[in-house]
């Protein structure tokens, strides 16, 4: 390799290492195909040298054999232009004969003709973690888990908060990342400067900090950070700049000790998040988040969380009809997730969705929805060919890199076909990246898979979400309907969002249709197609196929 080309390496490499915290860097003039790698990676693994030609391939022998085929596949996608991002988590083997679990991201960067010219990126070694934040001096996102566990151990009642800031990135758009980085670090001492006499505090994942307090209440907590979310927002200064912050915060009590770390942090984000989407800030607590006791609801969470790792155990679908509103007969249905065990009895999915989708597990049940519904969607097919099975869709569902693929590997795999499948999203989705969003949607639609947008006008992106992505189908909520008879308003809304959908060119299904009287009422407005109580209740699937494919009777007459 030429010494011009091998100092250019270096330089991107000494750039990618003061970015790369805990993690091993490497980078790959993809022209040569002569990369540099991290002088801690090479000791802890035994790897020929920090540099190394032909690397990929040399790497790949010491990745596990089970995992093997899914790195060979990402980098070759890589090196033949058809991918520009690398991020998956496989185990390698070290220098001592044991496998280290490595999360191992990486991009593509292009020259001025955009020809691939550089493959750089991070493997985070989870064998080898870091307690301590390199930026603030606090202990890190592994130290709380960690001291989680001993709280747990020791049956320590304790009070947690998670707080964050708002529109972070804006203040690194404006200031830049060392500027931003000094606010963080003064946000951490303020908040030790208030917490330290009380418990341990923490620097969590991205722009959020936790505090464990066994010596505060839950309204001595929510008072403290009240104040701090006052000064921060009037009086507070970063290198002799005056910032106004916003922030948000989520405070769950523990008591129980027989839950999980994981169903405690996923409670916790949920009422974070529940803070900055709902509360403008305002502290959530847990408890209020569910309107239930604290610990009967942590509880309950924990052994959903836990049959999630179960094989799905406890859950299963139900289904509810969608007629044709024109003909009333069955065009299809939609699958609605239940869970029950002999304790509990039948959990609403209100109680455990909002969390779960916090937690890194709910793909797995996502997944476990998606391909129960499309066998249980096959027994229908014989009977009614142009059947459709609508299934919800998560934000975290979404937000998964492979999440196209994960749904068309399902297809082939259950043989259900792709035309009778609609996805329905809602405008949560609005929180991730709207062009992958839009590059995921067309793999769909080029397989015959119908998209659909739920609650529509619920919130206030729904407008910007159908401007923005193709979607086949618009389902207005039961709030707009319920008093359709007797409402003018709406009725208004109900006529507005029928000639907008006939605008996208996307048919109108309206939910919660309770009566005969409200079934005709709504027909005037042009809708496609009509769901509720009127034709069932979400049933099982034994109780569907009885009541429509064994019985030749009409969908409202069956009802």
């Amino acid at each position: 390799m030429n010494e011009k080309r091998k100092k250019k390496l270096d330089e991107l490499f000494q750039i990618f290492s003061l970015v790369a915290e805990n993690s091993y860097v490497y980078l790959c003039d993809m022209q040569e195909d002569y990369s540099r790698w991290s002088k801690n990676a090479v000791d802890f693994f035994g790897l020929p040298s920090e540099y190394m030609c032909h690397a990929g391939e040399i790497w790949e022998e010491y990745i596990h054999p089970d995992d093997r085929e899914s790195y060979h596949q990402s980098i070759e996608t890589i090196f033949s232009g058809k991918d520009s991002d690398h991020d998956m988590q496989y185990r390698a083997k070290a220098r001592d004969g044991s496998y280290a679990v490595c999360t191992c991201r990486g991009v593509v960067i292009c020259d001025d003709d955009g020809k691939p010219e550089y493959f750089g990126g991070t493997i985070k070694n989870h064998d080898v973690i870091s307690y301590i934040d390199n930026m603030t001096g606090l202990r890190s996102l592994y130290g709380f888990f960690d001291d989680l566990k001993a709280m747990f151990w020791k049956h320590e009642k304790s009070v947690i908060l998670l707080v964050g800031v708002n529109g972070f990135s804006n203040i690194n758009d404006i200031y830049g990342y060392s500027f931003g980085n000094s606010i963080l670090r003064k946000l951490s001492n303020l908040l030790t400067e208030n917490f330290r006499n009380y418990g341990q505090i923490y620097r969590m994942d991205g722009t959020k900090f936790a505090v464990i307090s066994s010596d505060l209440t839950i309204e001595m907590m929510s008072a403290m950070y009240k104040q701090i979310k006052d000064q921060v927002a009037h009086d507070f200064y970063a290198q002799g700049e005056h910032v106004s912050l916003s922030l948000n915060a989520g405070i769950v009590n523990v008591d129980n000790f027989n839950i999980s770390n994981e169903t405690v942090y996923s409670c916790l984000k949920y009422a974070y998040y529940k803070s900055k989407s709902r509360q403008l800030g305002e502290p959530v607590i847990f408890v209020d988040a569910l309107s239930n006791t604290n610990r009967t609801a942590i509880e309950k969470l924990n052994v959903v969380r836990n049959s999630v790792s179960e094989n799905c155990k406890g859950f299963y679908l139900c289904y509810q009809p969608i007629v044709d509103a024109s003909t009333e007969k069955l065009k299809g249905m939609e699958a609605l997730i239940r869970w029950k065990n002999e304790h509990y009895g039948i959990v609403s999915p209100v109680q455990f969705i909002p969390i779960l989708e916090q937690d890194p597990i709910f793909p797995e049940l996502g997944k476990w929805i998606l391909r129960q519904a499309m066998e249980d969607g096959r027994r229908m097919l014989e009977k009614y060919p142009d059947f459709i099975m609508n299934v919800n869709l998560s934000y975290a569902q979404l937000g998964q890199k492979n999440f196209a693929d994960t749904v068309l590997e399902l297809l082939r795999e259950t043989g259900f076909p792709a035309k009778n499948l609609c996805l329905e999203i809602t405008e949560r989705c609005r929180l991730l990246d709207i062009n992958l969003l839009k590059v995921m949607f067309r793999k769909f639609r080029e397989q015959g898979i119908r998209i659909a947008l739920d609650d529509f006008g619920t919130g206030f992106a729904s407008l910007g979400i159908l401007r923005e992505l193709p979607v086949d189908i618009i389902k207005i909520d039961r709030e707009y309907v319920k008093n359709v008879e007797n409402s003018m308003p709406d009725q208004h809304t109900v006529k507005f969002i029928s000639d907008l959908a006939d605008a996208f060119s996307a048919e109108v299904c309206v939910e919660g249709v309770e009566t005969a009287q409200m079934r005709n009422f709504l027909k005037r407005y042009g809708i496609s197609s009509l769901q509720g109580y009127f034709y069932s209740k979400p049933i099982p699937m034994d109780q569907f196929i009885k009541k429509y494919v064994s019985d030749d009777s009409n969908p409202a007459q069956s009802a």
